[in-house]
Protein backbone atom coordinates (compact mmCIF):
# COMPACT_ATOMS: atom_id res chain seq x y z
CA UNK A 1 0.00 0.00 0.00
CA UNK A 2 1.27 3.09 -1.20
CA UNK A 3 2.20 6.37 1.64
CA UNK A 4 -0.62 8.03 2.87
CA UNK A 5 0.97 11.00 2.60
CA UNK A 6 0.86 10.93 -0.91
CA UNK A 7 -1.64 12.95 -2.75
CA UNK A 8 -3.72 11.13 -5.55
CA UNK A 9 -3.36 12.95 -8.65
CA UNK A 10 -5.63 16.07 -9.12
CA UNK A 11 -8.73 16.81 -12.18
CA UNK A 12 -6.94 19.03 -15.03
CA UNK A 13 -5.95 22.28 -14.56
CA UNK A 14 -5.40 24.94 -17.38
CA UNK A 15 -3.46 27.11 -15.65
CA UNK A 16 0.55 26.90 -14.71
CA UNK A 17 1.74 23.32 -12.99
CA UNK A 18 4.33 24.44 -10.68
CA UNK A 19 6.56 21.41 -9.46
CA UNK A 20 9.21 21.80 -6.96
CA UNK A 21 11.89 18.76 -7.80
CA UNK A 22 13.27 17.96 -4.40
CA UNK A 23 15.70 15.61 -2.29
CA UNK A 24 17.57 16.90 0.36
CA UNK A 25 20.14 14.33 -0.78
CA UNK A 26 22.39 15.01 -3.18
CA UNK A 27 23.78 12.81 -6.41
CA UNK A 28 20.41 11.46 -6.74
CA UNK A 29 19.81 12.88 -9.83
CA UNK A 30 17.77 15.92 -8.81
CA UNK A 31 18.96 18.68 -11.70
CA UNK A 32 19.55 15.98 -14.09
CA UNK A 33 15.66 15.37 -14.05
CA UNK A 34 14.48 18.95 -13.70
CA UNK A 35 16.61 19.53 -16.92
CA UNK A 36 15.73 16.52 -18.96
CA UNK A 37 12.25 16.61 -17.96
CA UNK A 38 12.44 20.32 -18.39
CA UNK A 39 13.13 19.78 -22.54
CA UNK A 40 10.84 16.26 -22.89
CA UNK A 41 7.91 18.63 -21.62
CA UNK A 42 8.91 21.34 -24.37
CA UNK A 43 8.96 18.57 -26.79
CA UNK A 44 5.47 17.61 -25.92
CA UNK A 45 4.23 20.94 -26.94
CA UNK A 46 4.11 22.49 -23.30
CA UNK A 47 5.93 25.91 -23.09
CA UNK A 48 8.33 25.82 -19.81
CA UNK A 49 10.18 27.65 -17.16
CA UNK A 50 13.36 26.25 -14.96
CA UNK A 51 14.00 28.49 -11.88
CA UNK A 52 17.31 27.37 -10.64
CA UNK A 53 17.26 27.82 -6.77
CA UNK A 54 19.87 25.85 -6.51
CA UNK A 55 22.98 28.73 -5.61
CA UNK A 56 25.69 25.98 -7.19
CA UNK A 57 23.86 26.69 -10.21
CA UNK A 58 24.52 23.06 -12.34
CA UNK A 59 20.82 23.62 -13.71
CA UNK A 60 21.99 27.04 -15.38
CA UNK A 61 25.43 26.08 -16.86
CA UNK A 62 23.91 22.60 -17.81
CA UNK A 63 21.57 24.25 -20.17
CA UNK A 64 24.72 26.46 -21.23
CA UNK A 65 23.72 29.57 -19.47
CA UNK A 66 26.08 32.14 -18.01
CA UNK A 67 25.50 33.72 -14.25
CA UNK A 68 25.06 37.48 -14.40
CA UNK A 69 23.55 37.81 -17.91
CA UNK A 70 20.77 40.18 -16.17
CA UNK A 71 21.61 42.80 -14.27
CA UNK A 72 18.34 41.45 -12.07
CA UNK A 73 18.99 38.08 -10.75
CA UNK A 74 16.72 35.40 -8.39
CA UNK A 75 18.75 36.93 -5.92
CA UNK A 76 16.93 40.09 -6.71
CA UNK A 77 13.84 38.37 -6.79
CA UNK A 78 14.06 36.66 -3.42
CA UNK A 79 16.07 39.15 -1.11
CA UNK A 80 14.23 42.42 -2.64
CA UNK A 81 11.09 41.20 -4.35
CA UNK A 82 11.97 41.81 -8.27
CA UNK A 83 10.11 40.58 -11.12
CA UNK A 84 10.84 37.34 -12.45
CA UNK A 85 10.29 38.64 -16.01
CA UNK A 86 13.52 40.93 -15.33
CA UNK A 87 15.39 37.49 -14.54
CA UNK A 88 14.76 35.19 -17.12
CA UNK A 89 16.88 34.56 -20.07
CA UNK A 90 16.44 32.01 -23.48
CA UNK A 91 18.01 28.64 -23.20
CA UNK A 92 19.34 26.89 -26.28
CA UNK A 93 16.24 24.90 -25.74
CA UNK A 94 12.82 25.96 -27.65
CA UNK A 95 10.16 26.83 -25.61
CA UNK A 96 11.93 27.07 -22.20
CA UNK A 97 12.91 29.85 -20.60
CA UNK A 98 15.51 29.74 -17.15
CA UNK A 99 15.56 31.81 -14.49
CA UNK A 100 19.59 31.11 -13.47
CA UNK A 101 21.03 30.77 -9.93
CA UNK A 102 23.38 33.76 -8.83
CA UNK A 103 26.15 33.22 -6.99
CA UNK A 104 24.85 35.41 -4.13
CA UNK A 105 21.41 33.26 -3.71
CA UNK A 106 23.81 30.95 -1.00
CA UNK A 107 23.44 34.41 1.17
CA UNK A 108 20.01 35.33 0.72
CA UNK A 109 18.42 33.21 3.80
CA UNK A 110 20.14 34.70 5.85
CA UNK A 111 18.97 38.45 4.16
CA UNK A 112 15.00 37.08 4.42
CA UNK A 113 15.51 35.05 7.40
CA UNK A 114 13.42 37.78 9.65
CA UNK A 115 10.94 38.69 7.18
CA UNK A 116 7.01 38.11 7.94
CA UNK A 117 6.83 36.99 4.25
CA UNK A 118 9.93 35.04 4.21
CA UNK A 119 8.44 31.41 3.06
CA UNK A 120 6.31 33.35 -0.02
CA UNK A 121 8.96 35.33 -1.48
CA UNK A 122 9.03 33.00 -4.91
CA UNK A 123 5.63 32.16 -4.73
CA UNK A 124 4.63 35.80 -5.15
CA UNK A 125 7.04 36.67 -7.97
CA UNK A 126 5.92 33.41 -9.89
CA UNK A 127 1.99 34.74 -9.27
CA UNK A 128 2.68 38.20 -10.83
CA UNK A 129 4.46 37.08 -13.92
CA UNK A 130 2.99 37.41 -17.16
CA UNK A 131 2.74 35.13 -19.54
CA UNK A 132 2.05 32.39 -17.93
CA UNK A 133 3.92 29.06 -19.71
CA UNK A 134 2.23 25.69 -19.04
CA UNK A 135 4.76 24.29 -16.45
CA UNK A 136 7.36 25.99 -13.94
CA UNK A 137 10.13 23.52 -12.84
CA UNK A 138 12.18 24.60 -9.94
CA UNK A 139 15.58 22.73 -9.07
CA UNK A 140 15.78 22.84 -5.03
CA UNK A 141 18.78 22.52 -3.52
CA UNK A 142 19.90 19.61 -1.64
CA UNK A 143 18.51 20.36 1.65
CA UNK A 144 15.38 21.03 3.24
CA UNK A 145 16.73 25.14 3.43
CA UNK A 146 14.58 28.22 3.30
CA UNK A 147 14.76 28.26 -0.14
CA UNK A 148 12.80 24.62 -0.56
CA UNK A 149 10.72 25.78 1.40
CA UNK A 150 10.14 29.22 -0.66
CA UNK A 151 9.88 26.30 -3.54
CA UNK A 152 7.23 24.35 -1.81
CA UNK A 153 5.36 27.11 -1.43
CA UNK A 154 5.21 27.94 -4.53
CA UNK A 155 4.63 25.10 -5.91
CA UNK A 156 1.35 22.80 -7.22
CA UNK A 157 3.40 19.53 -6.62
CA UNK A 158 6.72 17.41 -6.00
CA UNK A 159 8.44 15.12 -7.85
CA UNK A 160 11.17 13.37 -5.36
CA UNK A 161 13.79 11.48 -7.31
CA UNK A 162 15.19 8.74 -5.86
CA UNK A 163 18.61 7.08 -6.58
CA UNK A 164 18.12 2.83 -6.83
CA UNK A 165 20.61 2.19 -3.82
CA UNK A 166 21.22 0.96 -0.88
CA UNK A 167 20.46 3.38 1.09
CA UNK A 168 17.57 4.59 -1.53
CA UNK A 169 14.68 5.24 1.66
CA UNK A 170 16.97 6.96 3.94
CA UNK A 171 15.87 10.33 4.55
CA UNK A 172 12.68 10.25 2.27
CA UNK A 173 10.74 10.08 5.84
CA UNK A 174 11.86 13.33 6.47
CA UNK A 175 11.35 14.70 3.00
CA UNK A 176 7.77 13.58 3.42
CA UNK A 177 7.36 15.09 7.01
CA UNK A 178 8.69 18.62 5.38
CA UNK A 179 6.48 18.57 2.67
CA UNK A 180 3.56 18.07 5.10
CA UNK A 181 4.79 20.77 7.06
CA UNK A 182 4.83 23.06 4.16
CA UNK A 183 0.82 21.48 3.58
CA UNK A 184 -0.15 22.56 6.82
CA UNK A 185 1.18 25.57 7.17
CA UNK A 186 1.92 27.54 3.88
CA UNK A 187 0.36 25.43 0.92
CA UNK A 188 -2.39 23.41 1.55
CA UNK A 189 -3.08 22.63 -1.73
CA UNK A 190 0.60 21.02 -2.79
CA UNK A 191 0.24 17.21 -2.95
CA UNK A 192 3.21 14.66 -3.98
CA UNK A 193 3.26 14.16 -8.18
CA UNK A 194 5.25 10.75 -7.65
CA UNK A 195 8.43 9.38 -6.64
CA UNK A 196 10.99 8.66 -9.64
CA UNK A 197 13.63 6.03 -9.66
CA UNK A 198 16.76 7.22 -11.19
CA UNK A 199 20.44 5.21 -12.22
CA UNK A 200 18.48 2.45 -12.48
CA UNK A 201 20.79 -0.35 -13.86
CA UNK A 202 19.16 -3.64 -14.73
CA UNK A 203 22.38 -5.39 -15.48
CA UNK A 204 22.55 -4.83 -11.39
CA UNK A 205 20.48 -6.99 -9.47
CA UNK A 206 20.51 -4.44 -6.63
CA UNK A 207 18.67 -1.61 -8.50
CA UNK A 208 15.86 -4.32 -9.10
CA UNK A 209 15.29 -5.05 -5.42
CA UNK A 210 15.65 -1.45 -4.39
CA UNK A 211 13.21 -1.07 -7.15
CA UNK A 212 11.02 -3.46 -5.89
CA UNK A 213 11.38 -2.39 -2.13
CA UNK A 214 9.97 1.41 -3.12
CA UNK A 215 7.23 0.49 -4.86
CA UNK A 216 6.45 -2.06 -2.07
CA UNK A 217 6.15 0.90 0.33
CA UNK A 218 5.06 3.60 -1.97
CA UNK A 219 2.67 1.81 -4.28
CA UNK A 220 1.15 3.44 -6.75
CA UNK A 221 3.38 7.05 -6.10
CA UNK A 222 5.98 5.93 -7.54
CA UNK A 223 6.34 6.59 -11.28
CA UNK A 224 6.66 3.83 -13.85
CA UNK A 225 9.38 5.25 -15.87
CA UNK A 226 13.09 4.23 -14.57
CA UNK A 227 15.95 6.28 -15.33
CA UNK A 228 18.59 4.73 -16.38
CA UNK A 229 22.54 4.68 -15.62
CA UNK A 230 23.75 5.71 -19.07
CA UNK A 231 26.81 7.42 -19.87
CA UNK A 232 25.54 10.18 -22.27
CA UNK A 233 23.37 11.40 -19.50
CA UNK A 234 26.45 11.98 -17.75
CA UNK A 235 28.12 14.14 -21.02
CA UNK A 236 25.54 16.09 -21.56
CA UNK A 237 26.04 18.46 -19.37
CA UNK A 238 29.67 19.38 -20.08
CA UNK A 239 28.33 19.98 -23.34
CA UNK A 240 25.63 22.70 -21.69
CA UNK A 241 22.65 20.41 -23.12
CA UNK A 242 20.12 18.60 -21.97
CA UNK A 243 20.60 14.72 -22.95
CA UNK A 244 18.03 15.10 -25.47
CA UNK A 245 19.43 17.31 -27.66
CA UNK A 246 22.92 15.85 -27.05
CA UNK A 247 21.52 12.26 -28.03
CA UNK A 248 18.02 12.60 -28.89
CA UNK A 249 18.10 8.51 -29.35
CA UNK A 250 20.22 7.39 -26.27
CA UNK A 251 18.49 5.15 -23.89
CA UNK A 252 18.49 8.15 -21.30
CA UNK A 253 16.62 10.76 -23.48
CA UNK A 254 14.02 7.96 -24.79
CA UNK A 255 13.61 6.95 -20.35
CA UNK A 256 13.12 11.07 -20.07
CA UNK A 257 10.88 11.30 -22.84
CA UNK A 258 8.53 8.34 -21.22
CA UNK A 259 8.76 10.96 -17.72
CA UNK A 260 7.44 13.62 -19.97
CA UNK A 261 4.29 11.62 -21.57
CA UNK A 262 3.61 10.18 -17.96
CA UNK A 263 3.57 13.09 -16.06
CA UNK A 264 1.28 14.64 -19.01
CA UNK A 265 -0.88 12.20 -18.27
CA UNK A 266 -0.91 12.27 -14.30
CA UNK A 267 -1.75 15.69 -15.07
CA UNK A 268 -4.58 14.36 -17.28
CA UNK A 269 -2.88 17.02 -19.81
CA UNK A 270 -2.11 15.84 -23.24
CA UNK A 271 0.61 16.59 -26.30
CA UNK A 272 -0.02 20.17 -27.81
CA UNK A 273 -0.31 20.85 -31.70
CA UNK A 274 3.87 20.31 -32.70
CA UNK A 275 4.66 17.89 -29.79
CA UNK A 276 5.89 14.81 -30.15
CA UNK A 277 3.38 12.32 -29.55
Amino acid sequence: MGDSRLTKNQPESKSTRVIAIVNQKGGVGKTTTTINLAAALTQLGQTVMLIDLDPQGNATTGLGARRGQRDITLYDIIVEEADLAGAQVQSGVPGLLLVASDMDLSSAELQIANSPNRTTRLKNAITKYTPKPDYILIDCPPSLSLLTVNALAAADSVIVPLQCEFFALEGLSQLLKTVEMAKAEINPGLVIDGVMLTMYDKRNRLSDQVAADVRKHLGRAVFKTMIPRNVRIAEAPSFGKPVLQYDPYCAGSQAYMKLGREVLRRHKRTVKTGGRA
